[in-house]
């Protein structure tokens, strides 16, 4: 009997938690608009962020025909 209240005791947050989402939920109109609503709710962990930002090639500068002609 204990251990059928321990386990409904750890049930009730994550229900709760699984309500409030259903209650707010949202529809998309395909997977890509998905995950970008969930790439910009999702913070990205700062060890990863800077590995990131160390592996990236630096941006190329313009060439000068493309600033001639604005392309």
């Amino acid at each position: 009997m204990k251990q059928q209240s321990k386990i409904s005791q750890r049930e009730q947050p994550l229900a709760a938690h699984t309500q409030q989402h259903q209650q707010g939920g949202q529809e998309f109109a395909g997977a890509e608009e998905l995950l970008r609503f969930d790439a910009s709710q999702t913070p990205v962990p700062p060890p990863i962020a800077e590995r990131l930002k160390q592996s990236a090639p630096p941006a190329a500068p313009r060439s000068w025909w493309r600033n001639l002609f604005g392309a």
